[in-house]
């Protein structure tokens, strides 16, 4: 389904079950911004959104992230990049590129992992197995091992209950 406008993505989805995800454009005429996101999932609690700008401002993703948004894809990343973000918040996961994310990382209590190792614990706690992760991700299953590795490391665990027992804290 497309939609030319704010109105018109609400029209879409008002009524309508099963809405696996809204892309919207920071830009689309309607929304505009951050307040015109938050006048969209105010309307359309239950439907999920994510945006998609060629603005990276600082603060935004945050804010959008903030807000309920499931992601923020900047235009300017790699096509597969593009693809894997969508799949993860497909799958239920939250993505927003770590360099708009400064202002997550400022809590003292959320540990210093980088987007693809949060990637990879969101589907961890999704109960999902290394090869639905590496699927997900659009990475290998030796990738997603690594990266399981290093989460440990961080977060001073053992195994994979461990680490989704730890991380529960931050995952919200």
């Amino acid at each position: 389904l497309e939609a030319g406008d704010a109105d018109g993505v609400l029209a879409l989805v008002n009524g309508r079950d099963g809405v696996d995800l809204v892309l919207l454009d920071l830009q689309m005429p309607g929304v505009g911004n951050v307040e015109g996101v938050r006048r969209l999932r105010e309307r359309a609690p239950g439907t999920p959104m994510a945006v998609v700008s060629g603005s990276e401002e600082p603060g935004v993703a945050a804010a959008l992230i903030g807000m309920g948004v499931a992601g923020f894809i900047p235009k300017s990343d790699a096509p597969q990049t593009i693809v894997s973000a969508v799949r993860l918040i497909l799958s239920g996961g939250v993505y927003a590129p770590q360099r708009l994310m400064a202002e997550r990382r400022v809590e003292p209590d959320v540990p210093p992992l980088t987007d693809r190792q949060f990637d990879v614990v969101r589907l961890l706690a999704l109960g999902q197995s290394n090869k639905e992760i590496a699927r997900a991700l659009g990475i290998t299953e030796g990738t997603v091992k690594v990266h399981l590795l290093a989460v440990f490391r961080v977060l001073g665990v053992r195994n994979r209950t461990q680490a989704v027992l730890s991380a529960q804290r931050f995952l919200g």
